[in-house]
C-alpha cells in the first residue's frame, strides 16, 4: 500500500488525546487514524519519567505495527518523557508532540494571569518548566496542578456537582477578574471545558493544544507528500489497554462531543 493511504497515529494515556484526534478529524477528515488510548495505566501523570516513557514506547510499537505514516502524541506527561527519545529511535516517522498553549495566551496580550491546568507530572518535567520560563517575563503564569482531574474524564463525568466542587476548589482561590485565559495543559481536560467556563465566567479565554497540534501534523505530512489524495471521508480504529466495551462506547462518546 502507498504510504499515504496509511492512518495517523493518535496515543494518549487514556481518553484525553480523542480530543486532538476531534481536531484532526475536522481538519483532515478523509485520512484514516488509529487511537489508542492506554487507560490500564493511567494516569501516566503521577508516575516516574522512566515508566511513563517506557509505556509510551509500548504503545507507539502497536501503533506501528498497525501500520501509521505519522504519530501524535496527544498527551502532554508522555511528550514531555518521551517525544525527543521517540524522535531519536523513529527519525523517519513524522512526530508531533502536544504541548501547552502557553505561547498563544501570551501572544493575546490581555492584563492578568494565565493560569495552566496541568497534570503534577507535567508541572514537574524539564520540558514544561523551559516552555514556562521563556514567557516568564512576559506575562503572570501560574501552574495549576490538578491531580485527580483526568479520572473524572476517564470514568465518563464531564458534569456534576462533585466534579464543579473539585474545579471550585482549584479555581476559587485566584479573582475571576484577575485571570487573563487558562491554557488546559493535559487533553483530557477540554472534554469539561464548559464546567470550567462555569466556574470562571465567559470573560476568560479557556485555551488548549489540539488544533495547533492537528494542524502541525497536517504540515509535517504534506513536507514528505503523505496527506492522503482520498476524496471520502477516512475511518477511526480505537483502541484502549482496558479493552472494554463501555470504554470504547465513551471513546466514541467524546469524539462526537460538540
Amino acid at each position: 500500500m502507498d504510504k499515504k493511504y496509511e492512518a495517523i497515529g493518535v496515543l494518549d494515556s487514556g481518553l484525553g488525546g480523542l480530543s486532538v484526534l476531534r481536531e484532526a478529524i475536522k481538519i483532515m477528515p478523509n485520512e484514516n487514524y488509529i487511537y489508542f488510548g492506554d487507560s490500564k495505566n493511567a494516569p501516566y501523570g503521577v508516575k516516574p519519567t522512566k515508566e511513563i516513557r517506557d509505556l509510551t514506547f509500548n504503545v507507539v510499537d502497536f501503533l506501528i505495527e498497525k501500520g501509521i505514516k505519522g504519530l501524535v502524541v496527544a498527551c502532554n506527561t508522555a511528550t514531555s518523557a518521551a517525544v525527543s527519545e521517540l524522535r531519536r529511535v523513529y527519525p523517519d516517522i513524522p512526530l508531533v508532540g502536544i504541548e501547552p498553549a502557553i505561547k498563544p495566551a501570551v501572544e493575546l496580550n490581555r492584563s492578568g494571569k494565565i493560569l495552566i491546568m496541568a497534570t503534577p507530572m507535567t508541572i514537574k518535567q524539564e520540558k514544561f518548566n523551559l516552555l514556562l520560563n521563556k514567557y516568564k517575563e512576559k506575562a503572570e503564569i501560574v501552574p495549576i496542578p490538578c491531580a485527580g482531574l483526568m479520572e473524572f474524564i476517564e470514568d465518563g463525568i464531564l458534569s456534576g456537582e462533585e466534579l464543579e466542587e473539585y474545579l471550585e476548589e482549584k479555581l476559587s482561590i485566584y479573582d475571576k477578574s484577575e485571570i487573563s485565559s487558562i491554557v488546559l495543559g493535559c487533553t483530557h481536560y477540554p472534554f469539561v471545558k464548559d464546567v470550567i467556563a462555569k466556574i470562571v465566567g465567559s470573560n476568560v479565554i479557556i485555551m488548549d493544544g489540539g488544533e495547533g497540534t492537528a494542524r502541525e501534523i497536517k504540515r509535517r505530512l504534506r513536507e514528505k507528500n503523505l496527506l492522503t489524495d482520498r476524496i471520502k471521508k477516512g475511518n477511526v480504529d480505537i483502541y484502549n489497554s482496558l479493552d472494554e466495551k463501555k470504554v470504547i462506547d465513551l471513546s466514541w462518546k467524546l469524539i462526537q462531543q460538540p
